[in-house]
């Protein structure tokens, strides 16, 4: 009973991450919060490709999908944020520039939650 529980519960996690979409807004931190803790304690570095999103849990990877382009790039989830409500993540200098976010500041993107 115990086993059948336990896959149960896994088959329910992996569920609802698989079902984590999300479309809307997307923008980038400045540079002059390298160095600055973020919510799960590391310090911000604009090098690494990470993220800010309101719910999903720290350590969480993202597919980040640029829609008027289709470039992609993967974050792993290590802040809170964006505080705007309009929009859905904050990527780091590094992950908004693969996407080619830097110029506009601002984009509407996809988000998906990678196993």
């Amino acid at each position: 009973m115990t086993q059948f529980l336990s896959i149960l519960l896994l088959s329910l996690s992996t569920d609802v991450l698989e079902a984590k979409k999300e479309t809307g807004v997307a923008s980038y931190y400045s540079n002059c919060l390298a160095g600055k803790a973020t919510a799960c304690g590391e310090p911000y570095n604009t090098k690494k490709l990470t993220a800010a999103h309101k719910t999903l849990p720290f350590g969480t990877l993202v597919e980040v999908t640029m829609l008027s382009t289709g470039k992609k790039v993967l974050v792993k989830i290590n802040d809170r944020g964006p505080y705007s409500k309009k929009r859905v993540i904050d990527l780091s200098y590094r992950a908004a520039k693969e996407i080619g976010l830097i110029r506009a500041g601002i984009a509407r993107v996809k988000i998906q939650v990678v196993k």
